[in-house]
């Protein structure tokens, strides 16, 4: 199948959810993507499902109550199949409609919302598993090129005045309140724009990892248009 993913050593492409889950992460690969086409008018289920806060949860229940076209229940069927796919292995994945995601707006020198890229941490071998099927898509950067945020000096000394504690507390400081998750791209980065309806899996930072974590950030949304993403 072809697919505008292919060429890149950062990702692997796959065609089926086995294959997905037990890929292995190593050198420079830390994306590996399910590579789908999906049937289905997931419009209709974004258009009939109820916002009832920016980021609102949408349960299993909630999608079967929906009265639906052919064509949105194609699209239903293929959500649920996805849920049922990711719970069977043992992920808790949630489907999320989203108007927008909460802005980090308290320090005008670093951000550190999901809107800045970014790597997840989990003190346990998991990985993080995203699909988006309507709206902006998330993205990803190569970890080559990018400058985590606290080594860039500017940032880091305020940072440092931030802190305003002892020198040897200052990196427990940055853990603690997630800094040193935080990227920025280099001039001459080229983002890749997961597209919609894959199911992606990308390798986050924890004690076994094989490879280095996965620098992502969630998209600006697209001006009156909901996104509707599984995460997990």
């Amino acid at each position: 199948m072809e697919n505008r993913f292919s060429d890149s050593d950062q990702i692997e492409v796959v065609s089926t959810f086995p294959e997905l889950i037990y890929a292995n992460f190593q050198g420079d690969l830390n994306a590996i993507c399910w590579y789908r086409n999906l049937v289905g008018d997931f419009s209709e289920i974004v258009s009939k499902l109820q916002l009832k806060e920016n980021l609102t949860e949408v349960s299993i229940e909630d999608l079967h109550a929906l009265q639906l076209s052919e064509e949105g229940s194609m699209a239903r069927e293929i959500i649920l199949n996805d849920l049922l796919l990711l719970t069977d292995f043992g992920a808790s994945p949630s489907l999320n409609l989203i108007k927008n995601y909460q802005r980090d707006e308290e320090l005008d020198f670093i951000s550190t919302d999901v809107y800045s890229y970014h790597i997840d941490r989990s003190p346990i071998g998991s990985d993080t598993f995203l699909c988006t099927y309507y709206g902006a898509a998330s993205e990803i950067l190569a970890n080559n090129q990018v400058e985590q945020k606290i080594l860039v000096p500017e940032i880091r000394q305020k940072l440092k005045e931030l802190h305003d504690g002892p020198e040897a507390d200052f990196e427990s400081f940055l853990t603690e309140h997630y800094f040193d998750l935080h990227y920025q791209p280099k001039p001459d980065a080229v983002l890749v724009n997961l597209g919609l309806g894959h199911l992606w899996r990308l390798a986050v930072d924890h004690p076994e990892k094989q490879a280095l974590p996965c620098v992502h950030r969630a998209p600006t949304e697209k001006n009156g248009e909901y996104r509707l993403l599984l995460i997990c």
